[in-house]
């Protein structure tokens, strides 16, 4: 089942790995009753191994259903942050405690508390990729999938800040045509997308239909004939009759795409650089040795100040309830 030479790396800083590592972490997750969560964007292996792959929307709601005693969130810290949130009680273990956010770093507890207060009468909708203190200082939170939905339940003269990231916030004006008074900040990865490199991978392949997280750029959106979460990309992939595409996200989940249709052809979309710059560096920190030992040793585990996690609690919940 596991030939490859990430099982035969032999001693690590730790000790001795197993000589397969996926049945040694199917017997850890016996021995805690544990989940392995898994996003779109972590290498194919830990995708194979995880008991629920999906988007941040997806894996909130994974976290808040489950009823094992651990949670290994093979994601990063935010993501992680929110299940331990959710579920107080269980041991929430995250591989690489680096395992950050470019976007969610954009966005500093106090520098937004500072912002927030600048706009009296405002709610604060938050994506769902910032910090437990963000979380904490919203009235909803929302992800790339339920963003559009979310606002477009408040009222149209509740004014709104969205935070942190300016790109989705653009998107999701476009769509609602609300106002929305926007945090500066974005991910790292979805601004390095060229479009002018873009533009010619569509001359090259005029059959291929361009598809975009709207976590990118406008100059990038333009050009994708469909826009969405990266749970939606991939089921647009699935239904679409087309056999090629470019995708502008994570290339991670090119992964489930050619997993379900092994026909068709996926190309990244490449970055500005000459780099793998469309490669979450942190996303790519969790590996499959870092998951077995932080199951092995159970750590590093996310732990969370109560009242942080109670103010954080509430516009997640509020986010659930309006996403049912």
């Amino acid at each position: 089942m596991f030939t490859t030479a990430l099982a035969q790396r032999g001693k690590t800083e730790r000790g001795d790995l197993p000589l397969d590592l996926f049945a040694a972490i199917e017997s850890l997750k016996k021995e805690l009753n544990a989940i392995v969560l898994a996003h779109y964007y972590q290498e194919p292996d830990i995708q194979d191994i995880a008991d629920f792959i999906g988007d941040s929307l997806q894996l909130a709601k994974a976290a808040a259903n489950t009823k094992a005693d651990a949670i290994v969130f093979a994601g990063v810290h935010f993501m992680a942050e929110t299940a331990k949130i959710l579920n107080p009680d269980k041991m929430v273990l995250l591989p690489d405690l680096n395992a950050g956010c470019s976007l969610a770093d954009s966005c500093p507890a106090e520098a937004f508390a500072a912002f927030k207060a600048l706009h009296p009468g405002h709610i604060v909708v938050s994506y769902i990729n910032c910090s437990a203190d963000i979380k904490a200082l919203s009235d909803i939170i929302c992800t790339s999938s339920n963003a559009v939905k979310i606002v477009q339940q408040i009222p149209k003269e509740q004014p709104i800040i969205f935070a942190p990231d300016k790109n989705l916030g653009r998107y999701v004006m476009e769509q609602t045509g609300r106002d929305l008074v926007l945090w500066d900040g974005s991910c790292v990865v979805h601004e390095t997308f060229s479009e002018k490199k873009i533009v010619q991978l569509k001359i090259a392949h005029p059959e291929a239909e361009a598809i975009a997280h709207p976590e990118c750029e406008t100059s990038v959106l333009r050009h994708a004939s469909f826009i969405g979460s990266t749970a939606a990309l991939l089921k647009y992939c699935v239904e679409s009759p087309s056999q090629e595409f470019i995708v502008a996200t994570e290339p991670g989940i090119i992964h489930q795409m050619q997993k379900q249709t092994p026909h068709k052809r996926f190309i990244p979309a490449p970055p500005i650089n000459n780099c793998a710059c469309n490669e979450c560096p942190f996303m790519r920190l969790n590996t499959l040795e870092k998951l077995y030992w932080a199951m092995k040793n159970r750590t590093p585990e996310i732990t969370l100040p109560e009242e942080t996690r109670l103010a954080a609690l509430k516009p997640i919940q509020r986010m659930l309830e309006m996403s049912a």
